[in-house]
């Protein structure tokens, strides 16, 4: 049955009818329901899913960077990874993740989109990449007053503004990322800045897809003993990928559940490494299982997506869903670290 709620927005179903709300509109559509899938639809949903899983490991993994995102970040940012995958030149639908993806479509991905990075900060900004592997960010000369558009109720009160490029290295296939390094340009509000370098001195692993944000922070001076309080809000978190580069040795496709051991290297910098709610190598495996499991016909050929796993034969065990099984395996090794970059460079305009 449905029900006009105090905002005069229809609720509930009606029949095969639908109704809903989404912000001031009324949506109508019909009841979900079962229905065959082609082995084509099946591997497009499959590639799907893998992009939104990708895309909620970029979103956790840069948080602390962009502090605040906007509703729609969640969708906007699975899109830009479909498209990468999309327009991959290696492997085919359903048998290709990130590091096959083309990974241009994610530089210039904002978080915020009510502070898009490209319109807060118009001073230009060129990342290369040395041979050794190591990052270089060149930036333009900066004038706080005049290239910084942010509106009156960050600039009213601001004191001092920070730029903070956050690089952190990825490999989905072990299921990891490592937050690498974390430069730092602070300066008064009314500061000139002339143009610099700023090298990361960090060397990723081989296996390490590189992603490296930029975001603006805001602070206000206070009589507290902290001296200064974040101005940033929903309304105003500007924050950016400006670069990305494939990893050199990404390794295989995990035939199995992921326990990934640290190296030498990696010890070392172990508080700094976060293991992934990563779903989409349990994805790809199906995928694999499925297409085993198709007939060799010349006629179109159709399966049904079953979520349950088939019964024990013993009496006393439980059954278990294969969706409620990924979610405990992902639950045991996805617990989150604290977010501990590498060593921190600030650079004022003072002498």
């Amino acid at each position: 049955m449905a029900k006009v709620d105090k905002k005069g927005i229809v609720r509930g179903t009606a029949g095969s009818v639908v109704y809903r709300g989404y912000r001031e509109m009324n949506i109508i559509q019909g009841k979900p329901r079962k229905f065959e899938q082609t082995s084509a639809s099946i591997r497009a949903s499959t590639e799907f899913g893998l992009s939104s899983t990708t895309a909620a490991v970029i979103r956790q993994a840069f948080e602390p960077a962009y502090v605040h995102r906007d509703g729609e970040a969640v969708s906007r940012s699975t899109q830009l990874v479909y498209r990468g995958l999309r327009n991959s030149l290696r492997g085919s639908v359903g048998q290709r993740d990130l590091h096959d993806a083309d990974l241009g479509s994610l530089i210039g991905m904002d978080f915020n989109i009510k502070s898009r990075m490209s319109e807060v900060l118009q001073v230009s900004q060129r990342v290369e990449r040395d041979e050794e592997g190591r990052l270089s960010v060149f930036m333009g000369a900066l004038n706080a007053k005049t290239d910084l558009k942010v509106p009156l109720s960050i600039s009213k009160p601001v004191s001092k503004y920070r730029l903070r490029f956050s690089l952190i290295g990825f490999n989905f296939r072990k299921e990891y990322y490592e937050y690498l390094e974390v430069k730092d340009v602070e300066f008064r509000w009314q500061a000139k800045l002339e143009a610099r370098e700023i090298r990361f001195e960090t060397l990723p692993e081989p296996d390490q897809l590189l992603m490296l944000s930029v975001s603006l922070l805001a602070y206000s001076e206070t009589r507290m003993e902290e001296g200064y309080v974040l101005l940033n809000s929903k309304e105003f978190s500007p924050c950016s990928i400006i670069a990305a580069f494939h990893a050199e040795e990404p390794g295989e496709y995990p035939a199995g559940p992921v326990n990934m051991k640290l190296n030498e290297a990696q010890q070392v910098r172990g508080a700094s490494i976060n293991n992934m709610c990563y779903e989409g190598n349990r994805l790809l495996r199906d995928q694999e299982r499925r297409k085993g499991r198709l007939p060799e016909k010349t006629s179109v050929q159709t399966t049904r997506v079953e979520t349950t796993a088939p019964k024990t034969t013993m009496k006393t065990a439980t059954p278990i869903s294969a969706n409620s099984a990924s979610k405990q395996q992902a639950n045991r090794k996805g617990a989150k670290a604290h977010f501990q970059p590498g060593k921190r460079v600030s650079f004022s305009s003072r002498p």
